[in-house]
């Protein structure tokens, strides 16, 4: 493992809130590259430890290679010195995350987000986790929209054989058992967050995560975290409970989700355009009504 990356320890440095970037696009389908500065701004000005760029908020399937790496170097620059950096990695094949692994860590990452691919399982799955592992440290990404994902026997036998392997971002139904479950299996050997389940952050702060990775509302989720770890607990959870309204429509579907927070960052100032790639749909009338009358309540809490 290069020396940078073997002195990056994600239990220490990626505690709190790390963004997952949205991809701004042009009106006319082309990477927003000044919009994509003005959203890691807004993520440092928030009060984020970090962002995770290249993943499935990002819209990464619909990313053409150039794209990709243009935008881990848009980010690696504009993070540098003020946030670390999280790159997705997954790919079909093991040895296409291999090569992204590569040229992210030579564009200033600090780990690498790895989602294995479906039907990837024992040796091979080991195999492939320890080469990432010598490339960059890995946060293996537990994606299971409506199950458990990885089994915990698994999860246990890799962190025990792969030493790059740093941490796990649990994204299972549900989730806040698992969480646990990990814990008490492996202590504080691995680093702990939760991804589109930071709908449930308060179960999560109280199981003892050790960060979240949400797209919006990023200053609110920073200031429930201080609360939180403050002691303020009572109004951590009254300002979790504004935030509720807007985390409900947002993060009935990834696809809304997107569409939704593009919205606000254009209402923000921060991308010129809302433009979405396929898969992703557009939102339809009714959507877009509950959407137009909850874009003010999500500025108004993000400028808290």
């Amino acid at each position: 493992m290069p020396d940078t990356a073997a002195s990056f320890d994600a239990r220490r440095d990626l505690r709190g809130i790390v963004a997952s970037l949205h991809t701004p696009f042009t009106a006319d389908d082309r990477l927003d590259e000044a919009g994509l500065v003005r959203l890691v701004d807004h993520v440092a000005s928030a009060g984020c430890t970090g962002v995770l760029a290249s993943a499935v908020a990002g819209e990464v399937g619909s990313l053409r290679p150039d794209e990709r790496r243009v935008l881990l170097r848009v980010v690696g620059d504009a993070c540098r010195g003020r946030l670390r950096v999280v790159a997705g990695v997954s790919a079909a094949e093991p040895e296409e995350s291999l090569d992204l692994a590569r040229m992210a860590v030579a564009l200033g990452a600090d780990m690498v987000l790895w989602q294995p691919p479906a039907g990837l399982a024992g040796p091979a799955l080991q195999d492939a986790l320890t080469r990432l592992g010598d490339v960059a440290p890995v946060m293996l990404q537990d994606l299971d929209w409506h199950g458990g994902g990885l089994a915990l026997n698994t999860i246990v036998a890799l962190a025990d054989a792969v030493p790059g392997f740093q941490a796990l971002k649990i994204e299972t139904a549900p989730a806040g058992p698992k969480y646990t479950a990990v814990r008490d299996a492996l202590g504080d050997r691995l680093h702990l967050s939760g991804g589109w389940a930071a709908m449930q952050m308060l179960d999560g702060l109280a199981r003892g995560l050790d960060a979240f990775i949400p797209s919006g509302v990023l200053p609110a989720y920073c200031r429930i975290w201080r609360l939180w770890v403050e002691g303020e607990r009572a109004a951590a959870q009254d300002l979790f409970e504004r935030c509720m309204p807007i985390l409900a429509f947002s993060n009935q579907d990834i696809g809304v989700s997107v569409a939704f927070w593009k919205r606000v960052r254009v209402a923000s100032g921060i991308f010129a355009s809302d433009r979405c790639r396929p898969p992703i749909q557009k939102l339809d009338a009714v959507q877009v009504a509950i959407a137009d009358a909850l874009v003010p309540r999500a500025l108004d809490i993000e400028v808290m």
